[in-house]
């Protein structure tokens, strides 16, 4: 394969892998590089890629199993983000705005309590809007897995909402 079939064949799919990695990752950069990553894996295997009936979800695959193997090396995270990474809101900001941001953040703090596999496949549907095919290619699940456990994410979001909402 020469460079200009695989510009035409994997460059457009370069939007799909960024959000999977990033949803899956929750950081910018390292989704960035991972995709990065990605890329320069896929060139080198290029002679292979002919036999490759799906391209979107061999690299998919290839996506999260990189993910996979980033979060099972990574060191765990201890607490979402420092007090200097976090936004400061202007003086411009309504009151309506500061609500949505504390909601907001409520929301993401809720997500960080769920187990892990919830966590990755209530952010890809909810906060990626992907759908439930792209769940299951970025995550390698079945389509009932998937089903299960969004089910149970928004269970224990909507009960942990409500303890927190109701003291």
């Amino acid at each position: 394969m020469n460079a200009s079939e695989f510009k035409q064949r994997f460059l457009p799919l370069n939007a799909r892998l960024y959000k999977a990695a990033y949803l899956l990752l929750g950081n910018e950069d390292d989704a960035k590089d991972l995709v990065q990553d990605a890329y320069l894996k896929l060139w080198d295997k290029r002679d292979s890629l002919n036999n490759i009936y799906n391209d979107q979800g061999y690299c998919m695959r290839v996506v999260r199993n990189m993910c996979l193997d980033r979060l099972r090396t990574a060191p765990p995270d201890i607490v979402d983000k420092p007090p200097e990474e976090l936004p400061i809101l202007s003086e411009d900001d309504t009151s309506s705005g500061i609500e949505r941001n504390d909601t907001a953040r409520l929301i993401k703090q809720c997500i960080a309590r769920l187990p892990a596999q919830q966590q990755k496949v209530i952010r890809l549907r909810e906060l990626g809007e992907c759908t439930m095919q792209e769940i299951m290619e970025a995550t390698g699940l079945s389509a009932e897995n998937v089903r299960v456990l969004l089910s149970r994410a928004r269970k224990a979001l909507r009960n942990q909402l409500q303890t927190i909402l109701s003291t």
